[in-house]
């Protein structure tokens, strides 16, 4: 049964569930154990109430409102996999649906109270008679396990109606579009004069997300870790000299990914021959040919959700050749351009800038520019971006493009920070019906992406696990494909 904000429930049943006899019923409520748990503080549930004391100081005096969101259906009776809120994961690592984080304010700064779905009771045959009970989708923890483990206080969902109708409009604030009945709650606060104040709630948490601490850029470390291992599963069912689906190599990324982590981070785009040219190209429905180049570009999101993003560019026969290592070479150039150029106080538009500029140095060398190096990269001008398509890299943390409620003063506009994690990923992209590029070029695609890390002087790559230069990748795939398939262990 699903609770709603008023302290009622609906139950979420199907035509097709039968009316059981009363034998039955009677039947089913009894004879369970007691099966109680013991918990203990989950080691990180620090680090989510240092990140709500952050927010709280932020806006003294307000009450602020933060859900998970709800579960979507897929199809019919069945829904998607449930993946929490990036903003609301971020301040209570709780991965349950249908939560929402109250902060409220009090005299020291603010009271958290996480409210969450109860268990499935055993007195209305909501366990089993459900879809949403635990005989179908399994044991939920209690409230006071929930507050044990993540250190705060829990309520039922079921009273968030009455938390909800006690908040004064003027001071409140609200992340919106997540979870409907917090919605249709607060649609009495006047939408047009509290919109500017909830975006800012939006921008707040998400310029807190721009510094990872210790803890968070080791949970990078380990999906980047996964990530590799990843890459390293796919490019062993790779064969040299004849044509697999696309679909076989995400399929067998994604193991990787539900083995080590909580899934892959994003739609994994395997792109081969043109179809690398596509950006967001995820339908995969294509097969690799020897001679031809492999984009991949695929992460796993770890269990704490914190996700790598990762491309490489490969040659499918093993060996790049000449025209194809030329643009390797160039698309290379401009990312290790823009690492070595990457430190605390450097502006992330001027990354931009220098990654792009090689690029377009670049296709000048390759004779496809109409024009001058320096026209081109002109505000003006900027047509080299016909064949570049998308920026150097963003943020990466809980979300694959983290932080995207950031204002642009203090992300697009802004400077770097130590500790911002950052994807570096120029790309040259030659589309098949390409008239102002040569035959030979047609259909090409490469892309280059490593996650790093801003440090004290610099940046360190946390995805060098993976070979980025034109000969490593040759030797790197000749050696996996030597080693032979394997399955994770």
């Amino acid at each position: 049964m699903a609770e709603q904000t008023d302290g009622t429930t609906q139950a979420r049943t199907e035509s097709h569930d039968p009316d059981f006899p009363e034998a039955f019923l009677q039947f089913m409520r009894g004879g369970w154990r007691d099966d109680s748990r013991t918990v203990t503080p989950l080691p990180e549930a620090p680090n989510y109430a240092k990140r709500r004391n952050a927010l709280s100081e932020a806006f003294p005096g307000e009450t602020l409102v933060i859900p998970t969101g709800v579960e979507k259906v897929r199809a019919n009776d069945t829904d998607f996999h449930f993946r929490p809120g990036s903003d609301f994961f971020y301040l209570t690592g709780d991965h349950g649906p249908n939560g929402v984080l109250v902060l409220r304010p009090s005299g020291s700064g603010h009271d958290a109270v996480l409210f969450s779905r109860q268990r499935s009771s055993r007195e209305n045959d909501e366990f089993f008679r459900s879809r949403d009970g635990e005989l179908w989708v399994g044991r939920r923890p209690t409230l006071a396990e929930k507050s044990t483990e993540l250190g705060i206080e829990t309520a039922p969902y079921g009273e968030l109606g009455r938390a909800l109708a006690e908040c004064a409009p003027a001071r409140t604030r609200v992340l919106r579009g997540l979870d409907p009945n917090v919605d249709r709650a607060v649609l009495a606060y006047e939408p047009a004069a509290n919109a500017p104040r909830d975006r800012e709630l939006a921008h707040v948490i998400s310029e807190l997300k721009l510094v990872k601490d210790e803890w968070e850029i080791a949970q990078l470390q380990q999906a980047v870790d996964a990530t590799v291992r990843g890459f390293e599963d796919v490019a062993r069912v790779l064969p040299a000299d004849r044509s697999v689906k696309e679909r076989l190599l995400e399929g067998v990324f994604g193991l990787r990914a539900r083995f080590e982590g909580n899934d892959v981070g994003y739609s994994s785009i395997v792109g081969a021959g043109p179809h690398a040219t596509i950006l967001h190209w995820i339908r995969n429905d294509g097969v690799t040919r020897p001679g031809e180049l492999l984009l991949m570009d695929m992460g796993v999101e770890g269990r704490n959700l914190y996700t790598a993003d990762v491309t490489r560019t490969v040659p499918v026969s093993g060996t790049f050749t000449p025209l194809q290592r030329q643009v390797y070479d160039i698309v290379l150039a401009s990312q290790q351009a823009g690492m070595d150029f990457i430190r605390p106080g450097v502006k992330f538009h001027d990354v931009q800038l220098v990654c792009m500029r090689v690029l377009t140095e670049g296709l000048h060398d390759l004779g496809l520019l109409p024009v001058s190096v320096d026209e081109a990269m002109s505000e003006q001008s900027s047509v080299y971006r016909r064949w570049t398509l998308h920026g150097f890299g963003h943020m990466l943390g809980i979300d694959v493009h983290d932080c995207n409620s950031a204002r642009k003063q203090a992300y697009r506009d802004g400077p770097l920070g130590e500790g911002y994690v950052l994807t570096v990923e120029p790309g040259l992209y030659f589309q098949p019906e390409d008239d102002l590029v040569p035959e030979e070029l047609r259909g090409v695609g490469v892309r280059i992406e490593d996650d790093v890390v801003v440090t004290a002087d610099g940046c360190r790559n946390l995805s060098a696990g993976l070979p980025r230069t034109a000969d490593d990748v040759e030797s790197w795939l000749a050696d996996q494909r030597a080693a032979g398939p394997r399955l994770p262990e």
